[in-house]
């Protein structure tokens, strides 16, 4: 045996998981305070998460985002892929895919594999939305608006009606069937549905507004929103997306990021900064936000916007605690 040979098989196997076996343990893990652990952990410099890669891809429509980092002094980092195409559909195919690799940052070896095919992804992000409501909603949530009635609009209203305690919804969509699919399913979960095809409609009496659409083009303006709203804004996560007004972005009496270096180049805020509506030095980290809860929201009457980009260390987080959970 030559010592390449005898070296290559020497190398421990990784572990690879599936889907179905992350499913079964999910539901036994709390993941938000190890989410908000993170989000801290990044603000105060206490995390390496390089800049995202990006593929964007025009014919057909979508996107693959590769995202990675370690936390300081952590056993393991981890490798992320999630992938977005929006006509997916059409082949009976789900819209998101994606892979989680976590490796030991001791060795370099990988140890697992997390065949998510995106769930993790969206888990993490949905759980993101929650943070954001447990942190700067106004003190009363009566009612929740979501824009579309894809994976996300489910995910993110059912993690923050469990935080904030309201299972009234306004959906807003472009299509009378997708909104009675969704209707349908959220009825089903416990929540009285609203749907409408009127943005107006479905921002007016909201307390949390949630955007989670892949629209390259503002759904939501300043006159369309009540005071002491809490919008949080997670469908734009390339720098093409956009679902606010530059106007509204402006308008905030507080503006919180997930992370400011990213939301400089994609999210809601960069589209603001270029039109001059608004300024990197008047937002907030998300992580300082957890870490003290004065400079976030501090009266009910402020409209405050939660810009969510999708950050590594919440892919860190959840991977760590699902590969733990099933050692």
């Amino acid at each position: 045996m030559s010592a390449l040979t005898s070296a290559r098989t020497s190398a421990p196997a990784a572990r690879v998981i599936t889907l179905e076996q992350m499913l079964a343990v999910l539901p036994t893990i709390d993941l938000q305070p190890a989410i908000e652990a993170a989000f801290v952990a990044y603000s105060q410099g206490r995390a390496t998460v390089p800049p995202v890669g990006e593929l964007l891809f025009a014919t057909p429509p979508g996107d693959a985002h590769i995202k990675y980092g370690y936390l300081h002094g952590g056993d393991t980092f981890v490798i992320k892929v999630a992938t977005g195409f929006q006509e997916n559909s059409i082949h009976g195919l789900p819209s998101y895919s994606g892979v989680m690799l976590v490796f030991s940052a001791r060795t370099g070896m990988i140890e697992t594999v997390l065949l998510d095919g995106g769930h993790l992804t969206n888990v993490r992000t949905a759980i993101a939305g929650a943070v954001a409501a447990t942190y700067l909603a106004p003190a009363r949530v009566d009612r929740i608006a979501v824009f579309g009635t894809g994976v996300q609009a489910r995910m993110q209203v059912e993690a923050i009606g469990k935080a904030v305690g309201c299972r009234a919804i306004t959906v807003w969509g472009r299509r009378e069937a997708a909104l009675d699919a969704y209707r349908s399913d959220m009825e089903a979960a416990g929540f009285a549905v609203v749907t409408t095809l009127d943005a107006g409609d479905a921002a007016r009496e909201a307390q949390i507004i949630v955007m989670t659409t892949p629209s390259t083009s503002s759904l939501l303006d300043v006159h369309q929103v009540a005071a002491g709203a809490l919008i949080i804004a997670m469908g734009s996560d390339t720098p093409e997306k956009r679902e606010l007004t530059s106007a509204l972005v402006g308008r905030a009496d507080v503006y919180v990021a997930d992370s400011v270096s990213q939301c400089l180049i994609r999210g809601e805020l960069h589209h603001a900064i270029s039109a001059g509506t608004r300024s990197a030095e008047s937002v907030v980290e998300l992580g300082h936000v957890i870490a003290d809860r004065r400079r976030g929201r501090t009266s009910d009457a402020q409209i405050v916007i939660a810009d969510l980009t999708g950050v590594a260390v919440q892919d860190i987080a959840i991977a760590t605690a699902v590969a733990q959970a099933l050692v």
